[in-house]
């Protein structure tokens, strides 16, 4: 078997049947501790958070792609898990779909970026985790239930396990409520675990955009857009860092004009250590430049990081 069609048979298997309850389940995304949110795509290119009016998917035009350097620095870092954007507001899908033809496969990178980052967590022994927009500027009002239904469905069967689901509601449901999205989830892959930045309360995750450490209810920590009052059994928190900037923050590499704006390794040192306390999980966002490479600074501030939890650890004796 050559090694591309070995990699194909692993990503088109069937995932295996739940083993773990509920709890267990929480425990073990516990221990993952923190990942590396990746947010890659149109807006990469334009310097801006939010772009509309893109037809042409040649606008994303990266002049390579190294997953191995994103994962090789998250593994430094002692990072669990990668968080990867798969589709943001503009419905621009960084893998290859079969619901329309706003893809990367079509882009002049012409490769499946979530199969490349799937292929570099197992790698590196990294877990994936995906974000996903579920309102789409291109939909009528944003809503195209069906096509989102199909676009989760290619997601959750065609890449393997998925540890959660960062669902981002800023465009609105899709057409979809979140429990219908999240029977859907749980139809496809039962372990998975589900979170919604804001919206109707629903699934185990609470989504803290902009968040902090803190208790799995706690509304001081959960950020400026979460909803209040849901049932969760496990508490998520996630910044860039480039820092935050308003109520907003920046998620995407915006241009080398910014190449020495980063977060202290101390400060995510004392980020990292307060999710380790409550239990969190915390997503600290890296945007990959439009070589497709992380900037220096964020691969150096998070070795850097890296070093630090390891010798905090040992002082303390306890596991990184």
């Amino acid at each position: 078997m050559t090694r591309r069609s070995a990699i194909s048979s692993l990503l088109l298997a069937p995932l295996a049947a739940p083993a773990a309850s509920n709890s267990q389940r929480a425990e073990e995304l516990r221990r993952l501790r923190w990942g590396m949110f990746v947010c890659w795509s149109f807006s990469t290119f334009s310097d801006r958070e939010w772009t509309r009016n893109i037809k042409d998917v040649a606008f994303f035009h990266p002049t390579g792609m190294d997953t191995d350097q994103w994962a090789r620095t998250a593994r430094a870092a002692e990072m669990g898990y990668i968080l990867l954007l798969t589709k943001h507001h503009d419905g621009f899908c960084l893998w290859d779909t079969k619901t329309t033809g706003r893809k990367v496969t079509r882009s002049p990178l012409g490769r499946d970026v979530v199969a490349a980052v799937r292929h570099s967590c197992d790698k590196f022994g990294l877990k994936l985790a995906l974000y996903f927009s579920e309102g789409d500027w291109t939909w009528p009002d944003n809503k195209n239930p069906e096509m989102k239904r199909a676009q989760l469905r290619e997601l959750l069967t065609g890449y393997g396990p998925i540890e959660y689901l960062w669902m981002d509601h800023a465009q609105g449901d899709g057409g979809l409520s979140h429990k219908e999205t999240f029977a859907l989830v749980k139809s496809i892959q039962p372990d998975c675990f589900v979170g919604f930045n804001h919206g109707q309360a629903a699934g185990e995750v609470r989504i803290g955009e902009l968040g902090g450490p803190g208790p799995v209810n706690s509304a001081d920590a959960s950020g400026p857009f979460s909803e209040k009052g849901g049932q969760y059994l496990i508490a998520e928190f996630a910044m860039p860092i480039l820092g935050t900037q308003g109520r907003t923050g920046r998620w995407f590499y915006t241009n080398p004009e910014d190449g020495r704006s980063a977060l202290s390794p101390w400060a995510l040192l004392g980020l990292y250590l307060g999710a380790v306390r409550y239990g969190n999980l915390f997503s600290l966002d890296v945007g990959p430049d439009r070589a497709g490479r992380l900037r220096p600074i964020d691969e150096r501030t998070l070795v850097d990081a890296g070093r630090l939890i390891r010798q905090y650890s040992a002082c303390v004796g306890q596991e990184a």
